[in-house]
């Protein structure tokens, strides 16, 4: 076995704490000593023990002299738990395999550093961009402060989001949506514009069969339209409900405080929520991304607003024509030249529906 099939088995481990440890990063770790693993962990929940300390506490031997393969290179810093080079120096391992180096500067380096300082041998680089890419959200987050934005949209092959009628449900399959799903559950918050909650009095939750966590929701109101009867407003006392608005009236907010949702006000832009300014506000609450499920108009702003970093398409091999509505709507551009780029990274089959993940290049 060579170091990559080890940090392959460290990657599929961090994956295991998708959805549970934002805003921290998924993390795993696999302990190898005389050719076979003696140990393996992973971050499992915001606010417990990092994975290198789950890898060691669960050895099945005496890890002395032993390599660890990690996804990241270990913390250096008391944060809700003590330093993982710490656990590394103590236990004595003779050798430390690097999958990607950490962009939060309390670390950046450090935690290589002092474990080389100390006579341990640290490699770097193994796996490196399938470790970034996994954590994409952590690096955009711990450098910028602003959440990592994901736009999802599901069309026909005519880019229809709904019929001429406006009936969307369901553009795509069984094992599209339960796809979406998953996401739902890994990313930190869910947003929409008003609209949405108006027309489709959505839930806005994650449904999955094994254990999940539901996302924040967040509303785009500049008015405050949310119908008190809506069920993101009847379900605000168990998943937390944000509804951002450039309102003051504090009649108006008041009466959706009292049914337990948080009412943020933001700045106005072109008489909407300053989508931007909006961004930063949740950085500032630990709200390390965002899925935009948002209908023609919230998807336009976002763009405008250059906040979307990845943008999910699942494509349906369906024909609505007609003049039903499109995925961006909004103004539109002159000239294709202006185009905002998309970078496919990734393109699949899910059930009988091609989902095509891509970068957005502004």
């Amino acid at each position: 076995m060579n170091d990559e099939y080890y940090m392959q088995r460290a990657i599929e481990l961090a994956k295991k704490g998708a959805g549970f440890v934002n805003p921290n990063p998924m993390v795993g770790a696999v302990i190898v000593k005389d050719g076979k693993i003696i140990g393996e962990g992973y971050h499992q929940r915001y606010g417990d023990f990092h994975a290198e300390r789950n890898a060691l506490k669960n050895c099945s031997e005496n890890p002395e002299g032993a390599t660890i393969y990690v996804t990241l290179e270990p913390c250096c810093h008391y944060g809700k738990t003590p330093p993982c080079t710490e656990a590394i120096i103590e236990n004595k391992l003779a050798k430390v395999v690097i999958g990607a180096m950490d962009a939060n500067p309390l670390v950046a380096g450090k935690g290589a550093k002092i474990l080389q300082e100390h006579g341990i041998e640290v490699v770097t680089g193994v796996l490196e961009d399938e470790c970034k890419k996994m954590n994409r959200v952590f690096y955009k987050y711990i450098t910028t402060k602003e959440p990592f934005v994901v736009m999802k949209y599901a069309m026909t092959a005519d880019g229809k989001i709904a019929t001429k009628t406006g009936k969307s449900k369901w553009i795509t399959g069984e094992k599209a949506r339960y796809a979406v799903h998953k996401t739902r559950n890994n990313l930190a918050a869910i947003m929409v514009g008003v609209e949405t909650i108006i027309v489709d009095d959505p839930l806005l939750t994650c449904r999955l069969e094994d254990e999940c966590v539901n996302p924040i929701r967040i509303i785009c109101d500049s008015c405050l339209r949310t119908p008190i009867d809506s069920q993101v407003v009847r379900d605000a006392s168990y998943t937390k409900t944000i509804i951002a608005t450039t309102c003051e009236n504090q009649e108006r907010i008041r009466i959706y405080e009292e049914e337990n949702c948080q009412v943020l006000t933001v700045p106005s832009k072109n008489d909407k929520v300053d989508l931007k300014a909006l961004m930063k506000l949740l950085g500032e609450m630990e709200i390390d991304s965002v899925l935009l499920e948002g209908g023609g108009t919230l998807n336009y702003s976002a763009i405008a607003a250059q906040i979307v970093d990845e943008v999910q398409i699942y494509m349906a091999p369906k024909i609505f024509g007609g003049s039903a509505k499109s995925p961006v709507e909004g103004l539109g551009i002159e000239h294709p030249r202006d185009a905002v780029k998309l970078v496919p990274t990734n393109i699949q089959m899910v059930g009988d529906d091609i989902l095509i993940e891509n970068e957005v290049k502004y």
